[in-house]
């Protein structure tokens, strides 16, 4: 059986990747402890002499430096620890003090507490720098040792001790059994070498990493969260909101509309029920009124039940939804709206209600002549834009009628903006995130 080329590549890219990450944990350990032993009697010295002096204030400057030190040491270490744990570190954000006097931007870094994060692991990382490093050269130097034991093994002196030994062991002392023992010995710390320096360079890396990086990470992780948090109950305000103003603007639609058809329906039909017999050619007269308002009233419903949920969006999609929106509209409209796959029902009622809002107001307040709706999806979201060559003035303070559609898009994760100046007609533009 033959081994070809593409078997055997494979193999030596892992026998590659072997002996360079064992070189990269063996100066990692290495290096480490010499720099622990440095930052040790730094960090210990300063700390210890800054606290016994700070009750004169000579100390404070000496804490300071001492700590601003061991931020030194720390972005080194940060730097060190990336190529053991195959990954990039972050950099933690410091503390700033800006424009509150000189002396407190140079007392500041007492009060961060990454600073003494950084401070804390330059005083107790020589403990595992130490613990890697002993096991590091001890594992090397045996493994090199047993490995080419044969080739000065006869420059060595044997005693009648080493016989003694042999014999406890229970083989006989000859140079070639002695020879091999040692270089069984060596063969052993040399399979287990990559593992024994593996395993050092994690324990400092990860001790590390736990105070350099680890708390600061937790940090942002709750910033994260809390932004987070802060978005959503944002959105679920905006989404109440609009709930309210939508269920408002219902309610007077129709009380303004088909309640009032409905009271004069009622009112007709009873006054034509007392006239069949008195008046027929009247009472039929107020009955095909009261049909025309009944379709009349129909019609509204139905222009409401769209305001909701229109059946085309539901049926038939966005773009169609959009079509027709536009060709109810009583200013021209210019549609730019592509094809697009369906999207989430949340996303395509609100770019819906975007554009019928947007459309009703041109129709209202702009004076325009014409209005340009475009409809654009991108990786992130979907770009509606709605721009007008009216009078301009919109605005999304409260009070005005765009307020209600800015919390509308904001309950559903998105952003509205709105360029109207005096006189140069109106851009409105909403992202939704997909």
């Amino acid at each position: 059986m033959t081994t070809t080329h593409a078997d055997a590549a494979p193999t030596r890219s892992l026998v590659g990747r072997y002996f360079r990450q064992l070189g990269i944990d063996t100066q990692y350990v290495l290096i480490g402890f010499p720099i622990g032993m440095v930052t040790f009697v730094v960090g210990l010295s300063g700390f210890a002499l800054g606290i016994s002096t700070a009750i004169i204030w000579v100390g404070l400057p000496i804490l300071v430096g001492t700590l601003m030190l061991s931020r030194g040491f720390a972005m080194a270490e940060r730097a060190r620890i990336g190529p053991v744990l195959g990954r990039r570190m972050p950099h933690p954000r410091y503390k700033r003090v800006r424009g509150e006097g000189a002396l407190r931007r140079t007392f500041g870094p007492l009060s961060d507490g990454q600073t003494w994060l950084d401070l804390l692991h330059a005083i107790f990382r020589f403990i595992p720098n130490t613990l890697g490093f002993c096991f590091v050269v001890t594992w090397w130097s045996i493994a090199l040792a047993g490995l080419t034991v044969p080739l000065w093994d006869w420059a060595l002196p044997h005693t009648p001790d080493n016989h003694e030994l042999h014999e406890l062991l229970g083989f006989q002392d000859t140079m070639g059994t002695r020879v091999l023992f040692n270089f069984s010995i060596g063969v052993f710390f040399a399979g287990t070498l990559y593992w024994v320096v593996r395993g050092a360079a994690l324990m400092e890396a990860h001790f590390a990493k736990g105070l350099l990086v680890s708390v600061s990470a937790l940090r942002e992780q709750i910033a994260v969260a809390e932004e987070a948090r802060d978005v959503a109950q944002q959105q679920k305000a905006a989404a109440v909101s609009a709930e309210a103003v939508a269920l408002r603007k219902l309610e007077r639609d129709i009380h303004d509309g088909p309640q009032q058809r409905l009271v004069r329906l009622a009112m007709d039909l009873g006054r034509a029920e007392q006239q069949f017999t008195a008046d027929p050619d009247r009472a039929r007269a107020i009955v095909a009124e009261a049909l025309a308002q009944t379709r009349e009233t129909l019609d509204e419903l139905r222009a409401l039940s769209r305001g909701i949920a229109p059946p085309i969006l539901v049926d038939r999609g966005l773009r169609a939804a959009l079509t027709a929106l536009a060709g109810r509209c009583t200013i021209p409209v210019d549609l730019d709206a592509p094809p697009l796959d369906r999207l989430e029902p949340a996303v395509e009622s609100t770019a819906y209600f975007v554009v019928a809002e947007a459309l009703t107001n041109v129709a209202k307040h702009s004076y325009a002549n014409e209005v340009q709706v475009s409809v654009q999806r991108i990786a992130t979201g979907l770009i509606v834009t709605v721009a007008d060559d009216g009078v301009g003035g919109a605005s999304l303070a409260k009070g005005h009628g765009l307020a209600g559609l800015d919390d509308r898009v904001r309950a559903a994760g998105g952003v509205l903006s709105v360029d109207s100046p005096q006189g140069e007609g109106t851009r409105l533009t909403a992202a939704l995130p997909l």
